[in-house]
């Protein structure tokens, strides 16, 4: 006996791929009428459409920068230079932040009274008060407060501490990169924190009894036991707050910082071209973004139970 095969639109997958290519071809529809729009709207007001400024001269100085810059280099040199500046903040300041959020974290969690009431306080202060008032502190409160670089402050002869920022291991950072990196890395570390506690605290207690039955320590059951386990819970909202850490970076241009938005920021006064220099930010932020949450699926994929 044979059975007919069924009509295709009653294959539930049938319908999945049709409305997948009919948001696809909306999409399309919505750039294609936006672009129309901005393309008369530009010819009305005489303005041309294009990226042949970005080899014209920048004209205008960056006061801190790894890659050689001098002000006769074109717009794409000096964008670029902003670019690095960015990536330095975001890639430090993830490394750090993550450090401080685990720390903060399992202090939460802690035993001792002093411990786990310091790291509440923290969090609660940090998570609690705007990101932007938090890099004004750092700034004018802290950097701008500590001695000259005559009198500078010293902790075990490695960090020094002055107005011209910290010097670590003969490495010298500016007050605008070492508010930006210490503002962002307190103030997301707040967040990663709670979430880190969370995760623990999702991880059954018999991990915990299985682990005192094998007369592990509580930092090794903590490290080789609980953590693996919560790391399934952590990871997906740690994204979340890596996303937030590299946008916030922007505000550098508050505290003087020449990050990609500081920079592009003086292109677009200098040239006008409003619209080209705001598709390069968005493009920038889109590829920091992208590239961040498929490293962090990668690892998502790799904590998860696989099944079998």
């Amino acid at each position: 006996m044979t059975h007919s095969k069924p009509p295709l639109w009653r294959d539930h997958r049938f319908w999945q791929i049709i409305v997948q290519l009919a948001a696809v071809i909306c999409a399309i529809l919505i750039v294609v009428i936006l672009g129309l729009n901005l393309n008369r709207n530009l010819q009305q007001l005489g303005i041309k459409f294009g990226f042949n400024f970005l080899q014209q001269e920048a004209s205008f100085d960056i006061g801190e920068t790894i890659l050689s810059y001098q002000p006769t280099d074109t717009y794409t040199r000096a964008l670029l230079v902003g670019l690095i500046n960015s990536l330095r903040v975001a890639i430090a300041g993830i490394f750090l932040t993550t450090i401080v959020g685990i720390t903060a974290g399992i202090a939460r969690l802690s035993d001792n009274w002093l411990v786990r009431n310091i790291s509440l306080v923290y969090v609660e202060i940090f998570r609690n008060t705007p990101l932007l008032l938090q890099l004004f502190f750092w700034y004018f409160a802290v950097f701008l407060s500590l001695p000259n670089v005559e009198h500078k402050a010293s902790v075990l002869g490695l960090i020094k501490f002055s107005q011209n920022g910290i010097e670590l291991l003969g490495l010298n950072f500016s007050p605008e990169f070492s508010t930006l990196l210490l503002g962002l890395t307190f103030y997301t570390a707040s967040f990663i924190a709670e979430i880190v506690r969370g995760g623990i605290q999702s991880v059954a207690k018999g991990q915990w009894e299985a682990g005192r039955s094998l007369g592990l320590k509580p930092s090794l059951i903590m490290r080789l036991v609980v953590l693996p386990q919560a790391l399934r819970v952590i990871v997906p909202p740690l994204t979340s707050q890596y996303l937030n850490l590299a946008k916030n970076s922007s505000l550098a241009i508050a505290i003087g910082y020449p990050d990609i938005y500081f920079v592009a920021s003086t292109t677009f006064n200098q040239t006008g071209k409003a619209v080209e220099v705001m598709l390069l930010i968005m493009l920038t932020y889109l590829t920091f973004s992208l590239i961040i949450s498929f490293l962090m699926n990668l690892l998502n994929h790799t904590v998860q139970i696989q099944e079998k």
